[in-house]
């Protein structure tokens, strides 16, 4: 797994109509290419993000990654998270990652980037204290997690319901030149936000991103997703099937 400490920033993302979930029965597959291109799953609409976007809020600090989970368990429970309740929860809860909390706030509030992020491995155990049950996996683990992750699979979780917060490159999304790269010189994962909805006709990816700023049912193309995307290896926080 990858461990980074995921930023804040401010950015202007276009909003976008809302769509019905699709209930079909979908195949997991892997995809491949860069764009990560599917051809195991029809074409359609999956996921509801109009319904998701009501719970999108703008974060303040360092802490796109609590506001992923604050707006997924929003979503789940039918109870809005704020900011301030989700950093005093992460504050409480000790990592399982670093020494110390899951979250640290910025000593300097003018710069939102003198704090300690929260790494993916933390989300699970965040989610976990609102009751919400939840996998992170990538494409290096997935035959370890049993969960794959690819677009295949993320068009059947979206279909049954099930909330996805992804681990992307900011700059890739935003349209914005690319200052965080691994040490191969390709764009390296420093973002995460809840993939809400994947379009198949319309060739969109839906966001709720709480670094943009109007980045409630934002959306960007499924080959810009996908290489924003492959930034973490397909990395996924994904919540269990509900029966």
């Amino acid at each position: 797994m990858i461990a980074i400490s995921l930023r804040a920033v401010a950015h202007s993302a276009a909003r976008a109509v809302g769509f019905a979930t699709v209930a079909a029965a979908l195949t997991l597959g892997f995809a491949t290419g860069l764009a990560h291109a599917d051809s195991t799953t029809p074409a359609g609409r999956y996921g509801d993000p109009a319904a998701a976007a009501a719970y999108w809020r703008p974060q303040t600090y360092d802490d796109c990654a609590l506001m992923a989970a604050a707006d997924v368990v929003g979503e789940i429970t039918g109870r809005p998270v704020s900011e301030q309740e989700i950093i005093a929860a992460a504050q409480q809860l000790p990592s399982q990652s670093h020494p110390g909390s899951i979250y640290t706030l910025p000593i300097n509030k003018d710069d939102p980037n003198t704090g300690q992020g929260t790494t993916p491995d933390d989300l699970p155990l965040l989610l976990a204290h609102y009751g919400v049950a939840a996998t992170l996996t990538n494409r290096s683990d997935a035959t370890t997690t049993g969960v794959p992750t690819g677009m295949a699979a993320l068009k059947r979780y979206l279909a049954s319901g099930r909330k996805v917060i992804g681990e992307v490159n900011a700059e890739l999304i935003w349209g914005q030149p690319v200052d965080s790269k691994d040490k191969n010189g390709q764009p390296a994962a420093d973002h995460a936000l809840v993939i809400t909805g994947v379009d198949t006709v319309d060739g969109t990816v839906h966001l709720n991103d709480s670094g943009a700023a109007d980045g409630a049912n934002s959306t960007v193309s499924i080959e810009l997703f996908s290489r924003a995307w492959a930034a973490s290896d397909d990395e996924i926080i994904v919540t269990d099937a509900t029966h």
